[in-house]
Order: structure tokens, then sequence, then C-alpha cells
């Protein structure tokens, strides 16, 4: 038995990795899906794989006038609005304060807070009349970040405590009517990006950081796909699954989270390349 039959999700940022894998999975377990995707190319794509069960909008998350179509395009396909899973972001490949310029993190803050912070505002803004009649719930996706110091710079770090902040609060504000909890994966392959504004436009996740140290600093010892990440969206999407869960944000990190973004191995520390301890 599917728990996601006839439920309608719309999703931010589907057009690959995380994203991907989640239009996927909710469209293999009987959902229809809404996507606010960017990237032309990539909505075309949507459209070409998944036919009928897609709603795909062109648009960016910063617009709250995208967020709104995005939301009256997915009712307007399949009638009601069930889930609202704020996806879509940017990573900074660990810009750090020292490094960048003034002007590097003037407008750095201000493009990746955009997509991170306010797009994830605006978008649960947009859903809200739609959300608020069908009773239904929020997802924001998370990250190790925030939590823990080190898996990115200052200001996607910022961003992904902001994220935290932000469930809390809706969480608060939106009950008893609307259900909001995040999900904070671990690092993965994708095609996530950097801001434009510090030149990272065209720079993967993958370019700074190698696949084989993803899976090395996980405990479970493996690097995770983004397929590996989708189940813990159904099930707090899942009416039948989520009736108690508000506020809620699950750690699906390898195990990242027992001992931070930094590796020990067998309870010895090794010293980084300026001679600190790698130890939190």
């Amino acid at each position: 038995m599917s728990w996601m039959k006839d439920q309608v999700i719309l999703l931010t940022g589907g057009g690959s990795g995380l994203g991907l894998a989640l239009v996927e999975r909710f469209i293999a377990e009987g959902a229809k899906v809404g996507v606010l995707e960017l990237s032309a190319e990539k909505v075309t794509a949507l459209v070409h794989c998944f036919g009928k069960d897609i709603c795909v909008i062109q648009g960016n998350v910063t617009s709250f006038a995208d967020n709104e179509r995005a939301v009256a395009e997915t009712v307007r396909c399949f009638g009601k609005l069930d889930c609202f899973i704020g996806n879509a972001g940017l990573w900074d490949h660990k810009t750090s304060l020292l490094d960048a310029s003034a002007e590097q993190i003037d407008k750095g803050f201000d493009e990746l807070m955009g997509v991170n912070l306010k797009g994830y505002i605006l978008g649960a803004k947009a859903a809200l009349p739609a959300l608020t009649a069908s009773e239904g719930s929020m997802i924001f996706t998370l990250s190790s970040s925030s939590w823990f110091s080190g898996g990115g710079g200052v200001l996607y770090t910022a961003s992904k405590h902001g994220a935290v902040g932000m469930i809390r609060q809706l969480a608060y504000e939106l009950a008893p009517v609307i259900r909001v909890n995040g999900v904070a994966p671990c690092g993965m392959p994708s095609d996530l990006r950097g801001p434009a504004t510090l030149s990272q436009q065209d720079k993967c996740i993958t370019d700074s950081l190698p696949l084989e140290s993803i899976g090395a600093a996980l405990p479970l010892q493996f690097t995770p796909q983004p397929e590996d990440f989708t189940g813990p969206y159904v099930m707090l999407a899942s009416r039948a699954n989520n009736r108690t869960l508000t506020g809620v944000m699950i750690t699906a990190d390898a195990g990242l989270s027992i001992r931070g973004v930094r590796r020990i191995t067998a309870g010895i520390m090794s010293p980084d390349k300026k001679g600190n301890s790698d130890d939190h």
C-alpha cells in the first residue's frame, strides 16, 4: 500500500540531485508532483521524463510571484496541495570570512541567503492558503551545517542555522493546522552549485568535495546517493505516518552527528595542516 497515493507535493529545485530523487520517489509512491525549477533545460527534462504525473513551473524561488505561480499551477493541474517542500539551495564551497573580500561577502550574502532562506520563507507564504485548506504540511531541506561548523563557509552555515529557527517558528505559528518539519542530509554527489557573486555558478559540490572524502568522513563509511535521503521526506509528508510530528528535524547524515564534521580515526586526534587538533 502506498501512503502517498492521491497526495500532491510541490517542491523547489527538483531538476537534479536530491530534488530529482524526491520527484522520482514521490511519483513512485503514487503522488502527483509540482516543481518550481530555475533551469529551462531541467524543466524540459522533467516534463519529458514524468509526463502527466508532474507540473513544472520555470521560475526563481527568490520571487514571491514565481512561488505563487507554482502553487497556483500545481493546484490547477492536480486540484489541491498537500505538502510544500523547500529544497532549492546554493552551497558556498566553504568560502571563508578570512579569504573572501568584503565585496564578495556583501554580494554573496544577498544571493545565497536569498535562495537558502528567503526562498524557503516566500515558498511557505505562497503555499499557506492551499495548505491551510488541505491541512497539509511543509518540509525544508536542512544540512549537517545546520548544527556543525566546517561543512560549509560562513554564508552557507549561517543560512542553514537560520533555517532551523525558521522551521521552529513556522511550526509554532502554523499549528494546529499545518505541520512544519525538516530533513538534514549530509554531503552527497549532486549538481548543487555556488553563488554567481562568488564566481561559483559553474562549480558543483563534488568539484570541492571529492566523493571519497564524503564517505570517509561518515561513521557508516559509504557515500550516500541522493535517493538514500528520500525516505524521511516521504514519512514526514505522509498523513498516515506523521500525525504527531511538527517542529522535528530528522538528521539523515550516516552518523556524522555523533562525531561532527571532522574525522577522528580510532579515537586518535590527527593534526590538520596548521597543526591544530581536529577534535571539536
